[in-house]
């Protein structure tokens, strides 16, 4: 079975939860860049109701994205939970400010890390989909490897 939120979220559900004329935040759009560019993650700090990190990776002219509670592991074995969320447009790789009061996500945002990355084995897409994205970042802070594991549904739950 496939897992919907695991993978393309698209930007129904970002702009649902935004008002932009309250929020700095960007209107979303999809770029598609050309060429052979190494593709763009970004960790963003977000002191919103609780502070957390939010995991960001370029795919398919979005940023897909994961909420991470305990912030980013640092140690080899570490293991943190990672929440997918919606997709975020491009233009939020360098968003830092802080979103107003009564919206959603309301608090500071900023940029903590930011690099290029490349997925190992098979394609990001096929990764994704697949569930298990192994990968190497080659951050400001972070550099080495990484893997984000889609974890199965709890007893008697189905995967959405």
């Amino acid at each position: 079975m496939r897992n919907a939120a695991f993978e393309d979220m698209g930007f129904k559900a970002y702009k649902a939860k935004r008002n932009f004329r309250q929020t700095a935040e960007p209107d979303p759009r999809v770029i598609k860049r050309s060429g052979e560019n190494a593709l763009l993650f970004v960790i963003q700090k977000h002191e919103a109701t609780r502070l957390h990190y939010d995991f960001r990776l370029e795919m398919d002219g979005v940023l897909k994205s994961w909420a991470v509670p305990k912030g980013i592991p640092t140690k080899h074995g570490e293991k943190h939970l990672a929440i997918r969320v919606e997709d975020h447009p491009m233009e939020y790789a360098d968003f830092e400010g802080t979103i107003a009061e009564g919206n959603y996500g309301a608090g500071t945002v900023m940029v903590w890390d930011t690099g290029t990355y490349e997925i190992l084995g098979t394609g990001p897409a096929t990764a994704l989909r697949e569930g298990k994205l192994h990968l190497r970042m080659f951050g400001k802070k972070l550099q080495g490897e990484w893997t984000l594991v889609r974890l199965k549904p709890l007893p008697g739950k189905r995967e959405t």
